[in-house]
């Protein structure tokens, strides 16, 4: 074989022209619209055919054209004011500033970004929540840098045959002609970092993605030095077999901070966004551990406590677990370094660590290593804390230490010009700075009716022309006669009532409820005086067979005569695709399997631009709905019989739409304006835009988590580690003695019978087996009985120390407050506390009365 050797060619741009390149390569642009405009307006026809991707566009456009843009002083004069904005995006101060109490570095891994079309690196929510999250952090000025890694195929491109099958394809991306770059060394090489996998070395070529103030570092495995399966790892999103993805998430882990490090990025405090970065503790214990000389236990606290992970999974079947043989043969040699047992090991993904057959679980690792956990909304919170409390047996499901935060949206890079604009004129410019701000947003109620309403139908108008354009090219692609291509420029009314459902075509999802009574639903979408309208879009994973079917049988619905003109599937959903849906849909329609439905974001993104959601009571919109702000089907029931529940809930769906959705939309004043619709349309932009949003959410992960993390690495490497020391020893103290510390004796008053607003005193001897009383916690514990005589909901009240007894005995008193009348139960507990733990229960040691 010959040499070859690599020559990268970088567009060819006139002098002039050449703010363009710091524009396109800073994912800012992505939410800004006059740095979209000055893209598209270089070249329309290029700019659709490099699927709006500024660097490709730079590199195809021809040079005639660039000349010509050179001499165009509008364009100039354009162009420098999107640079300039650019610059003082970029120097502006931001919220951290104002909140900045400690220096140091977040790391945010996750296996997948969706930031933008042109970086297909996503395969669905938790890639496009991963990107705003991004695109929030910047905005907010966080110290944060992104961790993912680069695939060459990306996730499937979706198309369908003639019989309404999905198939796949998987194009290659081109990473120079992205808008990323290689990270360079100062001998002008590019950075490789060096990751054990097994009995070898797999090297990891980084990019950088830089989206307004902050870098995403990706890994790519697709070089030379590998073998020609090591290139492969990064070949596929969530592609290939279970040992492929082992492999795909040791890169992510544990590759994720050798990247970092290699570029004087050392992170303090690391964010696990789903399980598939779990390794990354992992790769910081060794480091840790060899650099400071700790042994495991020391290593330990400091990675715990300085790691958060949230997870987005509803249900044990979504998460990565791998055969105990595999994991001892891919870490065999770094549990040696790890100076613990491979047993030891093991047990740190398994919710029993003792079961020897239970398989390694990448959430229970991400949980084990993490001082907090959190779901993505508050019913996934409740939903989390049941699923994972086998891993603290002895504590009550309610007080299983998982919290939630819940999900948000980028409003601006979901955000129609057409809705921007209207918010800019009656709204001012402080939206945009601060999108949180309730006060602001209840200005939304001053936007006259008429004027609102004509921005939601320009949007309608501009979404039905986009379906028919889609729904033309998927038939000519297909081969389809002319008379099909006719029948594609008259589908869809734009003056009709149109819904949305798009999403990952998950079984769960139910996308086909609509179809459980075809007459029904044919009634309401033929009505000729009131018609409606449904646009699907959506992909199924390559195996779910079930989830493709769902698609066959939506394309065939849509296929009928009289469905014909009322019913259309656009393939290939993507961001674009959402888009122009959750911008132009009046309803946005969601029908999860309650409670499956971990949060959700796209109807978020709807209400921005002036939808309505109909949704089952899952995910946000429990939190969101409010009954004046859209429509719920059902009251929040869950059932065991998934058939019944099909069938109540279908029939709801149908009632809502009969009754209550079309007859408002139709409800017009003299103006033709539906002035009821228009003032849920408003109900629902003041109650859920200031608070779904990523800038909310980051700053709830900022105050809650990223800065107590800072502050507590700050803490544990302060005089030489003296802290961590402390905290090991103190632990290793409480293993030691804790089985020895018994609650003896409580005493309560037997005499009397109190009264709704009286205190009861309490008191408690407890032996503490030698440890003070400042080393533990003693509660008594107080809830109402349920039908089995078990109490329920129970809340703790603090009991305070009160003296010591011969030996190790100790007294602690407090008075239970009567708070209303009826027969409750207490018991009392003791745990292990101290001020540093990341969270009450970290130790997972607690004693019952008994």
């Amino acid at each position: 074989m010959p040499i070859i050797k690599e020559i990268t060619i970088e567009p060819n741009l006139p002098s002039k022209l050449l703010p363009l390149l710091d524009i396109a390569y800073n994912l800012w642009w992505t939410w800004t619209p006059d740095a979209i405009y000055l893209f598209e307006d270089m070249d329309r026809e290029c700019w659709e055919r490099v699927n709006h991707n500024p660097v490709a566009l730079l590199g195809t456009i021809e040079q005639p054209r660039l000349e010509e843009l050179s001499s165009d002083e509008v364009f100039l004069a354009r162009m420098e004011a999107v640079k300039s904005e650019l610059d003082r995006y970029l120097a502006s101060k931001t919220w951290y500033h104002k909140v900045k109490q400690n220096e140091g570095l977040i790391a945010y891994f996750s296996a997948e970004f969706g930031l933008h079309e042109s970086l297909p690196l996503y395969s669905g929510g938790l890639g496009i929540l991963a990107g705003d999250h991004m695109k929030s952090a910047s905005d907010l000025g966080l110290p944060l840098v992104g961790v993912g890694l680069l695939y060459k195929h990306g996730y499937l491109t979706q198309y369908l045959n003639p019989d309404g099958w999905q198939l796949e394809k998987y194009p290659a991306n081109d990473f120079y002609k992205m808008p990323l770059r290689p990270v360079m060394q100062d001998d002008g090489t590019p950075l490789l970092v060096d990751i054990p996998i097994g009995e070898r070395t797999v090297w990891a070529r980084v990019w950088d993605l830089t989206v307004g103030r902050v870098h995403i570092y990706l890994l790519d495995t697709d070089v030379s030095e590998n073998s020609s399966d090591d290139r492969q790892i990064t070949s596929f999103l969530y592609g290939g077999d279970l040992e492929t993805r082992l492999k795909q998430e040791i890169v992510l882990g544990m590759g994720g901070i050798r990247a970092l490090n290699a570029m004087g990025n050392c992170p303090t405090v690391c964010h696990m966004n789903e399980g598939h970065s779990a390794f990354m503790a992992i790769e910081r214990l060794l480091q840790v551990r060899l650099s400071e000389n700790f042994d495991f236990d020391q290593a330990l606290e400091v990675v715990k406590s300085t790691n958060i992970f949230t997870t987005h999974t509803p249900v044990p079947a979504g998460i990565d677990r791998f055969p105990p043989d595999l994991i001892q043969r891919y870490f065999k040699g770094i549990v040696q370094h790890l100076g613990i047992s491979m047993e030891k090991f093991l047990g740190l993904g398994r919710i029993n660590p003792k079961d020897h057959g239970e398989l390694f679980c990448m959430a229970v690792l991400a949980i084990k290593m993490a001082s907090q956990t959190n779901g993505v909304s508050k019913l996934h919170g409740e939903v989390s804390r049941r699923m994972w409390s086998a891993i603290w047996p002895n504590i009550p499901t309610h007080e299983v230490p998982i919290t939630h935060i819940t999900n948000g949206i980028h409003t601006l890079g979901w955000l129609s010009s057409e809705m921007a604009r209207l918010y800019q004129r009656y709204l001012g410019s402080r939206w945009i700075d601060e999108p949180t701000n309730h006060s602001i947003w209840k200005r939304v109620a001053g936007i006259p009716n008429f004027e609102l309403w004509r921005s939601k139908e320009r949007l309608r108008d501009r979404l039905i022309s986009f379906a028919r354009y889609r729904l033309k090219k998927q038939l000519e692609e297909k081969g389809a006669p002319r008379y099909k291509l006719k029948e594609a420029d008259e589908v869809l009314d734009p003056e009709a009532l149109t819904i949305g459902f798009a999403r990952r075509f998950a079984t769960y999802k139910r996308a086909t409820l609509l179809f459980k009574d075809v007459e029904r639903l044919k009634r309401i979408l033929t009505n000729e005086e009131r018609p409606v309208q449904i646009i699907f879009a959506g992909k199924a994973h390559p195996k779910d067979k079930d989830g493709k079917e769902l698609i066959h049988k939506i394309v065939q619905m849509a296929n009928l005569p009289e469905f014909r003109k009322h019913i259309v599937f656009i393939e290939n959903y993507d961001i674009e695709v959402a888009r122009f849906l959750v911008q132009g849909v009046d309803v946005w329609l969601n029908t999860p399997r309650r409670p499956l439905e971990a949060s959700g974001t796209s109807g978020m993104k709807v209400t921005a631009n002036g939808g309505i959601n109909l949704s089952i009571l899952d995910g946000w919109w429990v939190e969101a709905y409010n009954g004046t702000n859209g429509w719920a089907i059902g009251a929040g029931e869950e059932y065991d019989d998934p058939v019944y529940q099909d069938e109540v809930e279908s029939r709801l769906l149908y009632e809502l739409l009969e009754n209550t959705v079309v007859p408002l939309f139709y409800q017009r004043n003299s103006q033709n304006v539906p002035d009821e619709w228009v003032e849920m349309m408003k109900n629902s932009i003041q109650t859920i835009c200031p608070f779904f949003n990523t800038n909310r959410m980051v700053e709830e992960y900022s105050n809650q988590f990223y800065l107590p993390g800072l502050y507590r690495w700050e803490l544990l490497t302060k005089d030489g580690w003296k802290e961590t020391k402390e905290i090991c020893n103190w632990k290793r103290k409480i293993y030691e003695v804790w089985p020895r510390v018994k609650i003896l004796k409580v005493e309560l008053p037997t005499d009397d019978k109190p009264k709704v607003g009286d205190r009861i005193p309490i008191k408690v001897i407890v032996d503490l087996a030698g440890l003070g009383p400042d080393e533990v916690r003693v509660e008594a514990y107080i809830g109402r009985f349920d039908e089995f005589g078990n109490l329920t909901g129970g809340s703790p009240l603090p009991l305070l120390p009160s003296g010591e007894l011969d030996g190790s005995a100790h007294v602690f008193t407090g008075k239970i407050l009567c708070l209303s009348s009826g027969r409750i139960g207490f018991t009392v507990r003791c745990y292990p506390y101290r001020i540093e733990l990341g969270h009450q229960f970290e130790l997972g040691q607690l004693t019952w009365w008994e």
